[in-house]
């Protein structure tokens, strides 16, 4: 990790970029939703652009609200698992799906036309050392990512229930 995770970008803390990442992901959950993933499936920014990420949908319920979201994620395919990165583009917190799925395991993930019933949990310190070069390998900003923030990137599994 760096010393210095003030290398960030400002701009991706502003007010604007926040709320445009927002509704940008909810038209990617709406186009994703209604072609099955043949529009939104691939994440094709930044590391990406060459390299397209395959992304499924995370439902997720709301720890204090008890409302239903759905986050657009990178993931890596590891045999039934799936694994996800909780790095919120190197902010200083945990994305807000993060806490919730820590309060509700159980979910869906949508991978392409497919449903699937999961539980989720934070990978161990072994298996996110196993799994950490993988997703940068996936996609190269994870490593990025980690450089702008003090905190560890969370790894998170999603197994078959």
């Amino acid at each position: 990790m760096s010393d210095s995770p003030k290398d960030r970008p400002a701009q991706l803390d502003s007010p604007l970029a926040k709320k445009g990442i927002k509704y940008m992901a909810k038209a990617q959950v709406f186009a994703y939703r209604r072609t099955n993933g043949r529009i939104g499936g691939k994440w094709r920014v930044m590391a990406g652009w060459r390299k397209p990420v395959p992304v499924l949908l995370l439902d997720h319920v709301g720890r204090k609200s008890g409302t239903k979201f759905t986050t657009p994620l990178l993931y890596l395919d590891d045999g039934p698992d799936l694994v996800v990165v909780a790095s919120q583009g190197g902010m200083a917190k945990n994305p807000q799906w993060f806490h919730n799925l820590r309060a509700h395991p159980d979910t869906q993930v949508q991978v392409g036309a497919e449903l699937r019933l999961v539980r989720a949990r934070v990978a161990s310190a072994s298996e996110r050392a196993a799994l950490w070069p993988r997703l940068v390998e996936l996609y190269a900003d994870f490593e990025t990512y980690q450089t702008w923030t003090d905190r560890e990137i969370p790894v998170v599994v999603l197994s078959p229930r």
